[in-house]
């Protein structure tokens, strides 16, 4: 479990696709690059660890990757000391954003859209067009999804016998 914890975690603080940073900073940043880095950044970690939580096999997985997670931003090359405490405390008000975004439903906007919106407002924009916000969506969409692979690759997929339907799961 160790080894397939670390390459978890190791998945989540990936840097962004260069060219993300590069649209993003020019969409909702004034071209501040580093600010969108950082924000996509945020976005991957904070997903992913709410990916483990909802979706892991095991329920201490969770747990498990946010501790090493937590370990792993001490360590960031990209964090100066001195502002760790700031970037630990930004980096939750993000998950607790995007926990939100994931736990609501909406009939009207699937979740992408309610992702890429919640990045824009994080942004400071106080309405998103929703190409702007499709965008973001999309990016973040794709978070989640490299975030389930990586998941099902580190500690395995679900399965069950063929002859025991899903839904005698409830019982």
């Amino acid at each position: 479990m160790r080894r397939g914890l670390s390459a978890y975690v190791a998945a989540l603080m990936s840097d962004p696709e260069p060219e993300d940073v590069a649209w993003l900073a020019v969409a909702a940043w004034d071209g501040d690059a580093d600010r969108a880095a950082w924000e996509l950044r945020y976005a991957r970690r904070a997903l992913g660890l709410l990916v483990a939580q909802r979706d892991a096999l095991d329920d201490r997985t969770g747990s498990l990757v946010a501790r090493e997670l937590a370990s792993a931003l001490q360590s960031d090359r990209n964090i100066a000391p001195a502002m760790l405490k700031l970037s630990e405390r930004q980096f939750n008000d993000r998950l607790s954003v995007y926990r939100e975004v994931l736990t609501s439903r909406a009939p009207y906007e699937g979740t992408g859209a309610r992702l890429g919106r919640a990045l824009v407002q994080i942004a400071g924009a106080s309405r998103a067009s929703d190409d702007l916000a499709g965008r973001a969506g999309d990016i973040l969409a794709r978070y989640v999804g490299e975030a389930n692979e990586a998941l099902r690759k580190a500690f395995g997929a679900p399965s069950l016998p063929d002859d025991f339907p899903p839904s005698n799961m409830s019982r």
